[in-house]
């Protein structure tokens, strides 16, 4: 008769024990190293960001909070996100190690149902948690990217009477909403300069406003019947150049205008004119210039060398006083003009 195999006991006898947290469940899913679940040992949680982002911890006894977008997560606490987030690695140093920050899923701008724009789904989420009394689902991604003029069907500067949910009683009542889309607004004005003749000189100024606005430069002059004349810019000036960009921020335009070279009929007052459907807004500049004595020679570079095909990509190298150079090769601004 054979003998039983004695291998397989053997192998058993020599294989490591499980791991704390790799036991086998026990009934009911819980851990057996968990133990009976009592909420009175519980330790208080901290309030949350939100309501409703809250989960049990891994023995589904005590309540954690789940951590809103750019909230910290990971490393030795275990600290998890709320849904809809991921905990995104960052830069060594940056915090502890093996630590993260949440950050939502899906990234971009969006357009909620409330006409307003929300840098991410999940910044819009949070907000919508945030009123749990109004009618569930009542915010809601209208689509993806900014909201623009009309969304939602608002228009601007407009008390329109919306729906809203009244708790309670199951019915929507119509409310006016004090929501009006922003005008533009110059957040840089025009400074003054004061330069002389044959010099360079530029003035620029920067606009916020949704939808982006449209800016114009102007030079205010008095008519002989002493009405106000605008000219709108560079018009036949030869010597006057414009140029408008998005930015540096979200639903911002930055533009400039140079005068190369400075004559004495371009002394005056410039109007940096913005609009858009909403409105529109205006900021003022003032040029003066000095005549140059026969005597005195400045040699300026031609506006083709490092005029306005340099301002884009030059603009940013500043001078001990915080104005502009248009080419890096100068080292030393103007103190005005430039």
């Amino acid at each position: 008769m054979p003998r039983p195999p004695v291998l397989f006991p053997l192998l058993l006898l020599l294989l490591p024990p499980l791991a704390p947290g790799l036991g086998l469940r026990g009934a009911g899913g819980r851990r057996p190293q968990c133990g009976p679940c009592r909420p009175e040992r519980c330790t208080a949680p901290a309030r949350c960001p939100a309501p409703r982002i809250a989960e049990r911890d891994e023995c589904g006894c005590c309540a954690l909070c789940l951590g809103a977008e750019g909230a910290s997560c990971g490393g030795r606490a275990g600290a998890r996100c709320g849904p809809g987030l991921v905990c995104a690695s960052r830069a060594a140093g940056a915090g502890p190690e093996g630590t993260g920050l949440c950050v939502c899923a899906q990234r971009g701008a969006v357009c909620g149902s409330d006409g307003r724009s929300y840098p991410s789904v999940c910044a819009l989420r949070l907000r919508a948690r945030h009123a749990p009394r109004a009618h569930p689902g009542h915010l809601h991604k209208a689509r993806d990217g900014p909201c623009e003029f009309g969304e939602s069907g608002f228009r601007p500067n407009v008390r329109q009477r919306v729906p809203r949910w009244v708790p309670g009683t199951g019915r929507a009542k119509a409310v006016f909403p004090c929501r009006l889309l922003p005008a533009p607004v110059v957040v840089l004005p025009p400074r003054s300069v004061h330069n002389v003749t044959g010099a360079q000189v530029y003035l620029s100024c920067e606009v916020r406003a949704v939808p982006t606005p449209v800016i114009t430069w102007r030079k205010v002059t008095q008519s002989p019947e002493g009405t106000q004349v605008l000219e709108d810019l560079p018009g036949d000036h030869v010597n006057i150049g414009v140029q408008v960009r998005g930015g540096p921020s979200d639903h911002e335009a930055t533009a400039w205008i140079l005068i190369n070279p400075l004559r004495k009929e371009d002394e005056g007052v410039y109007q940096c004119h913005s609009a858009n459907v909403v409105g529109e807004a205006q900021s003022h500049g003032t040029v003066m210039v000095t005549g140059l004595s026969k005597h005195q020679v400045l040699r300026f570079p031609a506006l083709g060398d490092c005029g306005l095909r340099n301002i884009d990509h030059r603009m940013r190298e500043k001078s001990s006083h915080g104005s502009f150079c248009f080419v890096k090769s100068w080292k030393n601004c103007m103190q005005t003009g430039f």
